[in-house]
């Protein structure tokens, strides 16, 4: 059984920076497609960006393309994403998803994703 659990949210000021990780426990991650969701209150969840289970392809919401970067490590069994240039629009509870298949499409649907993380705030203020 795959659990993920987000870590890294936090406040932080418009124009800056922000690391977000995610653990994978109960089983290797490297056969999944792996992405990043969020939701605001009030708001449904949307496709942030995704990685295929190679690495060799990602994809990313036209939102936050150019300041978000989504990385793997296959050693520690971790997903991660790099946020820069942040926003106050991109407040929201980000959370870590896998996909059995190991795709990664442009749209980032999350009925495609099948295992889910618990979410970690992410406040952009000042």
């Amino acid at each position: 059984q795959l659990q993920l659990v987000e870590s890294g949210g936090g406040l932080v000021q418009p124009g800056g920076s922000l690391s977000l990780s995610c653990a994978a426990s109960g089983s290797r991650l490297d056969s999944f497609g792996v992405g990043w969701f969020r939701q605001a209150p009030g708001k449904e969840r949307e496709g942030v960006a995704c990685i295929s289970s190679s690495g060799a392809s990602t994809n990313y919401a036209d939102s936050v393309k150019g300041r978000f970067i989504i990385t793997r490590d296959y050693a520690k069994n971790t997903l991660h994403l790099q946020m820069n240039s942040l926003l106050p629009e991109d407040t929201a509870v980000y959370y870590c998803a896998a996909e059995y298949l190991g795709g990664c499409t442009r749209t980032i649907a999350r009925q495609h994703f099948d295992y889910w993380g618990q979410g970690t705030q992410v406040t952009v203020s000042s």
